[in-house]
């Protein structure tokens, strides 16, 4: 096959019509798209999943530990470890969400910040993008005020401790594994205009 060819093929798709089936702002909205690829053939239900960006931040302390917030979620049915964060607010940056997200699930700040990337959770159907941060030099400021409805404990951990957490499956969300592993890439990051 032909370079020439292959490019025409890799093209984006046309969306030539979409309907809404379920919608429940701001958390999610399912619709059916009526796609055409790039050599014409048309897709009368391609199934797209809109969701909210959400920030993840990975702290980490001067001693290399790194803190998690053990509780519950009912998406997975188990209690586990997570990074904090939540979902990108109208009008704010990733950044401002991982930072206030930070400040609110564990009273904490952080001096300096690295961003990891921002991803989408599912390339076929979309589901959002998350937007991962190294937050480093950090320091308690304040009592955590989640408003979650989930208790919450806070964990600190050595890169170790997570690794064997890890294997004993008690991180157990996709977006969590993967913050976790690029913040523990040393000298990761991605700048802001390849985000």
């Amino acid at each position: 096959m032909s370079m020439a060819r292959e490019s025409a093929e890799l093209s984006a798709w046309a969306t030539l019509d979409r309907r809404a089936v379920y919608e429940a702002p701001p958390f999610v909205r399912l619709s059916v798209e009526r796609v055409r690829l790039p050599d014409g053939r048309v897709i009368e239900d391609y199934h797209r999943i809109v969701k909210p960006d959400y920030a993840l931040v990975v702290p980490q302390r001067a001693d290399g530990r790194i803190l998690l917030v053990r509780q519950y979620k009912h998406g997975v049915g188990a209690v586990g470890l997570y990074p904090p964060g939540g979902y990108v607010a109208p009008g704010e940056s990733p950044l401002q969400a991982a930072q206030r997200e930070l400040l609110e699930e564990t009273g904490h700040v952080a001096g300096r910040w690295r961003s990891l990337g921002a991803y989408t959770a599912d390339a076929n159907h979309g589901c959002g993008r998350a937007h991962f941060f190294a937050a480093e030099e950090l320091r308690c400021a304040d009592t955590p005020r989640s408003g979650d409805l989930e208790a919450m404990e806070l964990v600190f951990l050595t890169p170790q401790g997570l690794l064997e957490a890890m294997t004993r499956g008690e991180i157990n969300a996709l977006g969590a594994a993967t913050g976790l592993a690029l913040a523990l890439l040393p000298g990761f990051s991605i700048s802001p205009e390849n985000r």
